[in-house]
């Protein structure tokens, strides 16, 4: 998957800015490469929290690698599959860190979005409901 097959359009020159900054982003001769839309999705979402100033390229890179380098101590193998796995968790914990959320809101979250995707049928787009957040 490219970025011109992603349900939601990413700014081409905004993704080429971070390629050249952050080297590890998985790429083709088009630009990043996502083997699910989730990740085009995180990367979305990285893109424009950079975009609105909550962190430069630079940080990101740190805190990618800091969160690559935490995954292998902890026995990742690093075959590739899991780079947008630590893609995500960077996100989590830089917006935690910036003040834009809370570890406890993003762990309220994650766990509505899995109460959520558990009573949605397969094939079905997945629907947060307040009932999500009330376990």
């Amino acid at each position: 998957m490219t970025l011109s097959n992603i349900t939601q359009p990413i700014d081409p020159a905004a993704a080429r800015r971070a390629t050249e900054a952050v080297p590890s982003i998985p790429r083709d001769a088009e630009g990043p490469v996502f083997r699910e839309p989730w990740e085009a999705q995180a990367f979305a979402m990285a893109l424009a929290l950079n975009e609105r100033g909550l962190f430069t390229w630079g940080e990101w890179a740190a805190a990618l690698g800091d969160e690559i380098k935490r995954a292998q101590a902890a026995g990742d193998p690093d075959t590739g599959e899991t780079y947008y796995r630590h893609w995500l968790a960077a996100l989590e914990r830089m917006v935690a860190d910036k003040g834009v959320t809370s570890g406890d809101i993003l762990a309220r979250t994650r766990d509505a979005w899995h109460h959520a995707a558990d009573r949605t049928a397969h094939g079905q787009p997945i629907e947060l409901t307040p009932e999500d957040f009330a376990r």
